[in-house]
């Protein structure tokens, strides 16, 4: 089949941990990779926010990214996009009017609205709309409060996405009881959880335990509510208690200006706090790395530490996982059903700093348990989380939605052409 992926703000081909790039980045470019391996095409379309980028770009067989002109073409944050997306909507209605796709899969509150606009314009004959939140407005301002820099329209419009899609794909439970209290009836909810590369995040070649300090390593955009902190923080805990050879590695940047030549704000704030409690030497910021080049740093690690205030999946502790090297993760959404506390990893409580060095010291202290974590979480990722076994599920799902869609369009054909009999026998009687 013919699937459209809309994707305002999270261009598969840009490098995760930039400026808003991270997970919804990954997951849109790896299910539309294994989409197109077992057989579809894929477009995934994206706006344009750099000139010199080309309007198609080849991801991979089988999969073409396109960017549409909406707004300036630089970078935007995310949430100064809304004013831009009626001209998303009309770049995908006009490629929709030449080459129709069969299933429209939107992925964030913003590209389902630009999505159900273009989709709209075809009228009874639109693509069947699926969607992909990846993040939910309720969750974030229930964490961060004033600090959410959402626009005040994400509380009205992002449930609307949600009940009018034909599907939405949840990719945990957790994120099932929140679209629940959205308003969203339940029979328009599937799941579809995130995946892994199991090829690139192999632990085969994964090296045995290193002299020296105990290596743990933190991945992803530097924001507040990543909580990187929390594990700086821990690293304090630590030395309080006299151990000081754990070092903490952070890769990521934060929301710099363009053109900047100094760190970002976030940067400065967690370089200040390690200073603060005295654990400076034993972090180290790596900056943005190459996708190619987090495997092995992964493998390097002796341990991967995720704590955010909150998360709607997590595609890390996977990435963890997959390598083999076990993981430290806040109990809080997605990273409740994908780690398994003392099976995987270690769950801790959020915001817990002496948990999570609680959990540091248990790690370092018993490298055999250690291993047990990191062996037993690739076999729960090659059994549950491979991008084949996710895109298989994908699959279902879209098939499920237009076999639907072809029943409710063959009722309404139905219920017309009786009600039209209905109204010439009318017309005879008289």
């Amino acid at each position: 089949m013919k699937i459209a992926m809309v994707s305002e703000h999270a261009n598969p081909l840009a490098t995760p941990g930039s400026v808003d790039a991270g997970g919804q980045n990954v997951h849109v470019a790896a299910l539309s990779r294994a989409l197109a391996e077992r057989g579809h095409r894929v477009t995934v379309y994206t706006r344009r926010d750099d000139p010199s980028t080309r309007t198609r770009v080849a991801l991979c067989p089988g999969v073409e990214v396109v960017h549409l002109a909406a707004g300036p073409q630089r970078h935007v944050p995310k949430d100064d996009l809304l004013p831009h997306l009626p001209a998303l909507a009309e770049g995908l209605a006009a490629a929709w009017r030449f080459d129709r796709p069969d299933v429209v899969h939107s992925h964030f509150w913003m590209s389902g609205i630009a999505a159900l606009d273009a989709a709209a314009e075809r009228g009874t004959g639109h693509p069947p709309v699926l969607h992909t939140f990846h993040a939910l407005g309720s969750v974030k301002r229930r964490f961060q409060g004033a600090a959410d820099t959402s626009p005040p329209e994400r509380e009205r419009l992002e449930p609307l996405v949600g009940r009018r899609v034909d599907t939405v794909i949840a990719t945990c439970p957790d994120e099932v009881e929140e679209l629940h209290a959205l308003g969203i009836p339940a029979e328009r909810i599937d799941i579809a959880p995130c995946g892994v590369d199991l090829e690139m995040f192999a632990h085969a070649d994964r090296p045995t335990r290193r002299p020296g300090a105990f290596r743990v390593l933190s991945l992803g955009r530097l924001v507040p509510r990543k909580g990187v902190d929390i594990a700086i923080r821990a690293l304090g805990v630590l030395r309080e208690q006299g151990v000081a050879d754990v070092e903490l590695h952070i890769v990521g940047t934060g929301d710099a200006p363009a053109g900047a030549d100094g760190p970002d704000a976030e940067t400065r704030r967690l370089a200040d706090l390690a200073e603060a409690l005295g654990v400076a030497g034993q972090v180290r910021f790596l900056g943005r790395v190459p996708r190619e080049d987090v495997p092995a740093l992964i493998r390097a690690a002796d341990a991967v530490v995720c704590t955010p205030w909150y998360e709607p999946f997590g595609i890390v502790p996977l990435e963890s996982m997959a390598s083999g090297t076990p993981v430290v993760a806040a109990n809080v959404g997605g990273l409740g059903d994908t780690v398994v506390h003392e099976g995987t990893g270690l769950l801790v409580p959020p915001q817990d700093p002496e948990a999570v060095a609680q959990a540091f010291a248990r790690l370092r202290a018993d490298p055999a348990f250690a291993a047990a974590l990191g062996a037993a979480g690739r076999a729960r990722v090659e059994h549950r989380y491979s991008w084949e076994r996710v895109a298989a599920r994908t699959e279902l799902i879209y098939a499920r939605t237009l076999r639907e869609r072809a029943q409710h369009h063959s009722q309404q054909i139905t219920t017309r052409i009786d009600s039209a009999t209905g109204a010439h026998l009318a017309e005879a009687a008289l």
